[in-house]
């Protein structure tokens, strides 16, 4: 496969010999190649978001999800959650976000978006969707929306998956998954 240089479109998308069976088919591979050129792109698109992509997503999570706790948020996004403290921290001193005790439990504070919070989500959602397009340029808008579908489905249970051998079938901690072990 030939690639232009980087900082140059390709005029055609990139032919993949899939019987020779070349680095290109591994996922391994293609997973990690797309994340790092993903974030290479988004970084300056969230620049403004304090606490950059972990501040996007605290964003998008309260912004379009039941208000949450800090820790349940931290949970949901794959955040430690002394980190969480210091991405909402930032959001807060710069008025994106409020903490507000939880109407059933006092003790709980969640995490709600202020006006400024979904205005800054809105530009900053835009700017992802420019960097994008550049990245998926090769796929029609049906293969960009398919392919977000399966990366989600993939995402929601990536974390049930528990170590295997080779040879063994692939182990789930899901017990409504058909590859679980069963009881």
């Amino acid at each position: 496969m030939t690639t232009p240089p980087q900082g140059t479109a390709a005029a055609s998308p990139p032919e993949i010999d899939w019987d020779a069976q070349g680095i290109e088919t591994e996922l391994g591979w293609a997973l990690p190649a797309v994340y790092q050129g993903f974030s290479r792109s988004a970084t300056g698109a969230v620049a403004d978001v304090p606490a950059g992509p972990r501040g996007y997503q605290v964003l998008v999570a309260i912004t379009t999800e039941e208000p949450s706790s800090q820790l349940a948020l931290a949970q949901r996004l794959g955040i430690d959650k002394t980190q969480m403290t210091y991405v909402v921290d930032a959001l807060e001193d710069g008025g994106f976000v409020e903490r507000r005790p939880h109407p059933g439990d006092r003790r709980v504070r969640q995490v709600l978006p202020t006006p400024a919070g979904r205005a800054l989500l809105t530009s900053a959602r835009a700017a992802l969707r420019e960097v994008e397009a550049g990245l998926m340029r090769h796929l029609s808008g049906e293969e960009q929306t398919q392919l977000r579908r399966l990366l989600a489905r993939v995402a929601l249970t990536a974390g049930d998956v528990v170590a295997c051998t080779p040879g063994d079938p692939l182990a789930t901690t899901d017990a409504h998954s058909p590859a679980s072990p069963k009881d």
